[in-house]
């Protein structure tokens, strides 16, 4: 069976406060004991449930950004 421990290294900041105290955060996780990813998710207050969310590695974020960048709001 997968290890499923995880542990926010940093908070990077809040997205969006939710319902309930819950907020969508992009944290830096280590999932199972490896190293950690770019998390993007949402979170109760107590960082102890946690939503659908999606996981980047360092590349990945970065493209990302770049992608965000180039859309005009």
């Amino acid at each position: 069976m997968d290890d499923f421990s995880f542990k926010i290294e940093k908070n990077l900041g809040t997205v969006a406060e939710g319902k309930g105290g819950w907020n969508l955060e992009l944290n830096l996780v280590s999932w199972g004991g490896r190293p950690a990813k770019y998390d993007l998710r949402s979170w109760s207050p107590d960082h102890q449930k946690m939503g659908k969310g999606s996981t980047f590695t360092e590349d990945e974020i970065k493209a990302l950004k770049d992608l965000l960048n180039k859309i005009e709001f």
